[in-house]
């Protein structure tokens, strides 16, 4: 009898002891969300901090959409806030999806990039209450590090190839190169004195299609006798040129062995793809203004494009990135997620957290932080040698000092016109008056 009494108690002690497993972790509510706005580095950058019903534990989610973002924080704090606080932490999936469908008209900048800072916020707490950087949430890594590729751009050729050098002498595997048009504007470079044109508001910059054309086609022919053909080479058009023109310029590229060519097209023109990828093998990159899956969809799954550059808040953080990634390697896609100075360091977490654990990955823009982007972000992940390395601390491994953001508000390092307009942009226009894309 008294071998059966501790029989019984032991297998109360045992089912007692695995209860708390069996149930799993306490379900975490939402107690909070606010919004943390800061300019350190001459961008407006927009961060959501979802606080849960345990104290200490939180998460950060990168929002920034920094031509738009006032109307970003208003779409956090007044329409996701009240429908968010009191739901669970933890169920990602299902409360991205009440997100994303209680606007009703949805696939719009503002309202993706309010979302992409809720869902990043809450795979920033689900790692830290795991213990785990984001990455061994999606099954751990696959790759060690992530190829980046850097910026170089001058008003003239020989000033963008020195800074290539530069950028080369310092380890870097891949670069961009963009060249200023004289006396015109240029997409990531310095333009030259302004020429004015037919039609020409007094303040609106001129850009020639033609001239841009045939200024770049003259920098990657000298890139490529005096850099060497071993170093990676991409190139942005954003978008400035017409289709046929689009068509026309990835053909003559072909020589020069791109990495790969950059917004060729306007998301309104993407059916051109088919006409460019019958012309030529330069590799293709798009996406950076994509938010629906109407728009990346498409290019995917008929493999028109090489690589898909979608900028991970606008698209809605990292819950439907990671979906865009396996749809992208099913046909062969790589990923180029959008990686400027307009990404915050959780953003950039994000990125390569996407990067190390994906088996497509293909090359990440990276951007290097200032001092005082350090000063308000603690934890921005290691270049070295022309990779970046993940953070390995729990969650995105991010911290921000809230005080020194403060220091910094929107408009405090703007110039011209983006202080003007509240961070945005303002408008190109072709010689005779019209306004293009950009």
């Amino acid at each position: 009898m008294k071998s059966m009494n501790v029989a019984i108690r032991r297998r109360e002690f045992l089912a007692l002891a695995a209860a708390p497993l069996l149930r799993g972790m306490p379900i975490l509510k939402i107690k909070d969300i606010s919004v943390i706005t800061t300019e350190p580095a001459g961008v407006r950058l927009i961060v959501v901090k979802v606080q849960t019903d345990q104290d200490g534990l939180y998460g950060y989610g990168c929002a920034t959409f920094t031509q738009r973002a006032d109307l970003v924080v208003e779409a956090v704090s007044r329409y996701l806030k009240p429908l968010l606080l009191g739901r669970p932490a933890d169920a990602i999936e299902d409360t991205w999806e009440l997100m994303y469908n209680s606007s009703y008209w949805r696939n719009g900048p503002v309202l993706n990039n309010a979302i992409s800072g809720v869902d990043q916020a809450l795979w920033d707490i689900k790692g830290r209450q795991a213990g785990m950087p984001v990455y061994e949430l999606l099954g751990g890594k696959a790759r060690s590090a992530a190829m980046i590729y850097r910026h170089a751009a001058g008003a003239e050729i020989p000033e963008t190839i020195d800074q290539a050098r530069k950028l080369m002498a310092g380890g870097a595997k891949a670069i961009r190169l963009q060249v200023g048009v004289p006396g015109m504007a240029a997409y990531g470079a310095p333009g030259g004195p302004h020429q004015g044109g037919a039609a020409e508001q007094p303040q609106d910059p001129i850009f020639d299609p033609e001239a841009y054309v045939r200024r770049s086609l003259q920098l990657f022919e000298a890139a490529r006798k005096e850099l060497g053909p071993e170093i990676e080479l991409l190139h942005d058009v954003h978008e400035r040129v017409s289709p046929r023109l689009a068509v026309q310029f990835a053909k003559d590229m072909e020589q020069f062995r791109l990495f790969f060519l950059e917004d060729a097209l306007s998301p309104e023109d993407i059916d051109y793809f088919r006409q460019i990828r019958a012309h030529c093998t330069t590799p293709l990159a798009m996406g950076e203004l994509f938010n629906s899956p109407h728009e990346w969809t498409p290019l995917i799954k008929d493999s028109l494009i090489d690589y898909i550059r979608v900028h991970v808040s606008q698209a809605g953080g990292l819950t439907p990135a990671r979906k865009i990634a396996n749809l992208a390697e099913t046909f062969q896609v790589k990923t180029a997620w959008h990686g400027p100075g307009d990404v915050s360091p959780i953003g950039h977490c994000a990125n390569v957290t996407l990067d190390i654990a994906c088996r497509n990955f293909g090359i990440q823009e990276w951007t290097m932080p200032n001092d005082r982007l350090l000063e308000v972000f603690d934890g921005y992940p290691v270049v070295k040698d022309g990779y970046v390395y993940v953070n390995e601390k729990p969650g995105w491994g991010v911290e921000i000092n809230e005080k020194a953001a403060a220091r910094y508000p929107f408009g405090s390092s703007e110039r011209g016109e983006h202080k003007k307009l509240n961070g945005g942009w303002g408008v190109v226009r072709r010689p005779d008056g019209t306004v293009i894309n950009q």
